[in-house]
């Protein structure tokens, strides 16, 4: 039972990166060992395909905040930083170019 909640879990967690072939194989493992109709099948692993993309989409927000405060710490600016400051610089040339001509 314990090897076959491990396949489950791995399934959940890569089964957005199955081919549509492998997926079917594992809806028809899960029904079998659980015995389950087949739309209870897909809609667990339905479920389970849900549950994975929350989860990557959640550590991925995770990893992006912690490069964030990684940059911060180390006083590198963020892109949008850098785009103020290269309109105000922009801005300071157009007005010297004013004063100049």
């Amino acid at each position: 039972m314990l090897e076959f909640a491990e396949k489950l879990m791995l399934t959940g967690m890569g089964a957005l990166t199955l081919s549509q072939q492998k997926l079917e194989e594992m809806i028809k493992e899960v029904r079998e060992h659980l015995n389950l109709s087949e739309e209870e099948g897909k809609k667990l692993l339905t479920r389970i395909q849900k549950n994975a993309e929350d989860q990557q989409k959640r550590l991925e927000r995770l990893a992006m905040e912690e490069v964030k405060k990684s940059c911060e710490r180390l006083g590198m600016v963020t892109h949008d930083d850098l785009k103020k400051v290269e309109k105000k610089l922009a801005d300071l040339e157009k007005r010297l170019k004013t004063l100049e001509g």
